[in-house]
């Protein structure tokens, strides 16, 4: 009876662990969409304060930046401010998006590791399950049900052998 339980655990668990896999590239996915909406937002927004930067300051936004930090008017100062906030934001989805060039696993491990924090949050709290028949989702759900099964099979090992040398020392001491 417990073989069965321990078969049918396996089955579960494998999975569940499958199904979580499978969400792995499309959340990458979405990320990637978020982050390139949000560039695509701030390039449009910038993109009158660079025409006129084209036109005074020879296409430079940060010559223009340090113009409205120069200038006596506090409202100006503070503009050059914002559009600084704007051109670094511009630059980070930029760097984001051009590290995001590389295969799922590297995809993955960068988002997990060093991906932009603003980025994940949104992704997670406006995340859509879906279940993308495609190979890296197979692949990665695939990989996901192997690791949670080899993970739950050492697990087991673990706890029988501390379980077996328990129960040799209370044989040994009763034997005493």
């Amino acid at each position: 009876m417990m073989d069965i339980l321990y078969r049918y655990l396996l089955i579960v668990l494998a999975c569940i662990a499958m199904l979580a896999g499978i969400q792995v590239p499309n959340l990458v996915d979405q990320y990637e969409k978020r982050v390139d909406a949000h560039l695509r937002e701030v390039t449009i927004n910038l993109k009158p304060f660079q025409d006129i930067a084209n036109k005074y300051t020879g296409g430079s936004l940060d010559q223009l930046i340090e113009l409205h930090r120069k200038s006596g008017e506090k409202a100006f100062q503070d503009e050059g401010n914002a559009i600084e906030t704007m051109v670094k934001r511009k630059l980070r989805f930029e760097a984001d998006l051009a590290a995001m060039q590389a295969s799922l696993p590297v995809k993955v491990f960068r988002i997990a590791f060093s991906g932009d924090r603003e980025m994940i949050d949104e992704t997670l709290m406006q995340y859509t399950y879906a279940v993308p028949l495609n190979q890296d989702a197979l692949l990665a759900g695939a990989a996901a049900a192997a690791i949670i099964l080899v993970l739950t099979e050492l697990l087991l090992a673990v706890a029988r052998y501390v379980s077996g040398a328990v129960m040799l020392r209370i044989r040994n001491r009763s034997a005493q």
